[in-house]
């Protein structure tokens, strides 16, 4: 996919002091790799949706997350500046280097699994778009501008789906309620800073996850109340995949993905 349509002064890498632009290459690269990561699970189910409709939303929410995760690998490598490439970020860095959410990374399950995965995603998701499209780092306001109307219409997908499936059928109803309770645990790791996302916060650079949280909060009950499902009660969130713990998912799903480049370094198309 096409890099945004971005200015020069967008695309010139900010003049940050390096141990600023070491932790700002950290949190670029985890933004990255959360899209990344989630637009692979959503590959998954080209030619295996429910219907076809529905296979062609799935495959169009992964291509843009993958447009969204492009852009971040780019911004990621210029702050870097060892020379890395964003090929060289997606496909040639072990499971332990990757930063995303263990949300993310989690198989596909059923339809209903799917869509609560996305669910509790695209709720942050959204938050987190139009914050950083208001901070200071014009290169990351700029991608988050663009993809917070296709953010806009996942969080619309994934609450109308989770509507339909707790109002629906008692088979529906019985999917989602077991897919609620299985990924229900992984939500508060969103919104759970790391270190290096607490020192971002203080400096203003990124959004700060506490006042995101109301408004993620009250889509949740909305769209429950919607779906007749009462809110879970808050499990103790599960962390570990923004410092690099990941589940074993993880190695299978990048085993897939790397195959190519791994396989023959350099693959041009």
């Amino acid at each position: 996919m096409a890099t945004p349509d971005l200015s020069p002064a967008q695309l010139a890498a900010p003049a940050y002091p390096a141990e600023l632009r070491s932790q700002l290459f950290q949190y670029v690269l985890q933004l990255a790799d959360t899209s990344l990561i989630l637009a692979h699970r959503l590959s998954e189910w080209c030619g295996h949706g429910p219907v076809l409709e529905q296979d062609l939303a799935l495959s169009n929410i992964a291509l843009d997350l993958l447009g969204e995760a492009r852009s971040y690998y780019q911004y990621a490598a210029e702050l870097e500046g060892r020379g890395r490439t964003e090929d060289d970020l997606a496909y040639l860095r072990s499971a332990v280097e990757y930063r995303n959410p263990l949300l993310v990374e989690q198989p596909n399950g059923d339809f209903a699994y799917t869509v609560v995965r996305q669910f509790l995603f695209d709720n942050f998701h959204y938050q987190l778009l139009k914050g950083l499209q208001n901070g200071p780092d014009a290169r990351l306001a700029a991608i988050a501008e663009k993809s917070l109307k296709e953010a806009a219409y996942h969080l619309k997908w994934s609450s109308e789906w989770l509507i339909r499936l707790g109002d629906g059928t008692p088979e529906s109803r019985r999917r989602l309620d077991k897919a609620i309770a299985t990924l229900w645990r992984f939500a508060g790791e969103l919104t759970t800073p790391t270190p290096n996302e607490s020192q971002l916060q203080e400096l203003g650079l990124v959004p700060d996850y506490a006042a995101l949280l109301p408004a993620m909060q009250a889509h949740v009950a909305h769209v429950l109340a919607e779906a007749t499902v009462p809110l879970p009660t808050a499990p103790v969130a599960q962390l570990g995949g923004k410092t690099g713990r990941h589940s074993e998912h993880l190695g299978y799903l990048l085993a897939e993905l790397q195959y190519l480049q791994r396989t023959y370094p350099g693959l041009t198309w």
